[in-house]
């Protein structure tokens, strides 16, 4: 009963930190490093709880650490933020190899999606008692960029219950 327990608040730790990570993206543009760093201490804490296989720790955090190069390289052509880059490796971490391209690609249709609701949005004229609050007001400012860990969050929820580790977990 008790591993039980602890097997279940060590599954809150990755849909915990995807919503409070999009969250902060929304209201702040900014991913904070212990965030991600957090995510990735929960990885291994999970792991250990569910009595993950080496192999299987071994392989995802391959699938990490290659998303973090891929992501800090698009970040130093100026594609993508900072935060987002150490989001998505830390997403991919939890992810895996197996649900890296279906994470991907719904990452990119959220992206888009949400791209062109900011677009839209920020054509129309945001009313005086909405521009009071300064995330909103922000987030409308066409200058202001696209919270990309909303849709990476959005993602990585979608996508985690048909990972390896969560079936490990499940097995547990």
């Amino acid at each position: 009963m008790t591993f039980h327990l602890l097997l279940s608040a060590a599954l809150l730790i990755f849909p915990a930190g995807m919503a409070f990570a999009a969250s902060m993206d929304l209201l702040t543009m900014t991913i904070p490093n212990r965030l991600c760093l957090g995510l990735a201490l929960g990885f291994f804490i999970f792991a250990l709880v569910a009595s993950a296989p080496v192999h299987l720790v071994l392989w995802n955090l391959s699938c990490g650490a290659a998303v973090l190069v891929i992501m800090f390289t698009l970040f130093s052509l100026g594609f993508i933020g900072g935060g987002d880059a150490k989001f998505a490796a830390a997403t991919a971490l939890w992810l895996g190899w197996g649900s890296l391209l279906d994470f991907s690609l719904s990452a990119a249709i959220y992206g888009g999606v949400l791209t062109v609701i900011l677009i839209l949005m920020r054509k129309m004229p945001l009313p005086e008692r909405l521009s009071r609050w300064g995330w909103l007001a922000r987030l409308h400012h066409p200058k202001t960029g696209v919270p990309y860990g909303i849709a990476l969050a959005a993602a990585g929820i979608m996508i985690f219950p048909q990972t390896a580790l969560m079936h490990v977990g499940a097995l547990a």
